[in-house]
């Protein structure tokens, strides 16, 4: 069990001093950059697994996120090519449903969940695959973005823009920004935005996230890395851009020292930055249903009247 978390936590610290220099952590990815998801499912990977493939097509220079296992590819018509080498995955399973829908697996047993790692490989790695890529938008960065503003504007957090840096404070449970034309692209704008948005989920009426039972001294900088984490599942999840933040520097050696004495540290913190997109995408989903269904009834009310 510790050899697979381990082996994954290796990978995350090899991709985060490979940037340090420059800042960019492999959750930073360019504009267009989607989840990663399987190839021939469809489903997206989560938490760790979106954390690690993002490094994986980093580190290589991997052009599309679509990924599956040796045979997956293999029952679909395409052929890894020889000497390519895996990017290794996992995925939790109560016991008693260890069952899983790819193959290739590992598992290892801890209380009542069993974990079972996935040997995966990018559509760039085979042969006789034609994924149809959606051409990435081409953004003017001096507008806003319809689908981000319409998505995080549905969250119901209390966000003063106009603020000389961006920040959430507890105490008044409210998110400052700068103004929106003090950003040097939309896309940075939007990611900075998702950052405080998942520190507001951390608050005690939200998620109450308290790392310091688990990060102790170091908990803060690990809240920073969750909300960077978050920030990026986030902004995956509306096809934007996440972007390197130079006033983060401070905190790299302390996710470094951290990571590197505690394997499972990383799983902890994707799992929590997950936990807190999930619910943020949960409200904007919600938020987006109750005005569709008055939208509707408006209609249906409008029809009668007419009638």
């Amino acid at each position: 069990m510790r050899s697979m978390f381990q082996l994954i936590t290796s990978q995350v610290i090899d991709a985060i001093q490979s940037g340090a220099d420059n800042y960019r952590m492999p959750w930073h990815h360019p504009a267009g950059l989607r989840l990663p998801s399987n190839a021939i499912t469809g489903r997206y990977y989560r938490g760790i697994n979106t954390l690690v493939l993002w490094a994986a097509a980093e580190r290589v220079g991997y052009r599309t996120n679509k990924w599956a296992t040796y045979q997956q590819w293999a029952q679909n018509g395409a052929q890894v090519r020889k000497g390519e080498r895996s990017t290794t995955v996992f995925l939790w399973k109560p016991v008693g449903q260890e069952s899983a829908s790819e193959d290739d697996a590992t598992d290892a047993r801890s209380g009542s969940f069993v974990a079972r790692a996935f040997r995966v490989f990018n559509a760039d790695q085979v042969d006789g695959f034609d994924a149809v890529e959606p051409a990435a938008a081409k953004l003017d960065p001096c507008q806003r973005i319809d689908r981000a503003e319409a998505f995080l504007g549905r969250v119901p957090a209390s966000i003063w823009h106009g603020s000389d840096s961006a920040f959430y404070d507890p105490h008044s449970d409210t998110v400052s920004m700068p103004s929106f034309e003090a950003f040097i692209s939309p896309d940075a704008f939007y990611s900075v935005l998702s950052h405080e948005l998942v520190h507001w989920t951390g608050s005690k009426q939200r998620l109450d996230r308290d790392l310091s039972g688990r990060f102790g001294s170091e908990a803060y900088a690990m809240e920073e890395l969750v909300a960077e984490l978050g920030a990026a599942f986030l902004t995956g999840h509306l096809g934007l851009g996440c972007e390197p933040r130079t006033d983060h520097a401070p905190y790299i050696k302390t996710w470094l020292r951290v990571l590197g004495g505690d394997p499972k540290a990383i799983v902890t913190a994707a799992s929590r930055a997950q936990a807190a997109a999930d619910f943020i995408i949960a409200l904007a989903e919600a938020a987006a249903s109750t005005a569709a269904d008055g939208d509707d009834l408006n209609s249906s009310t409008s029809t009668r009247i007419a009638a």
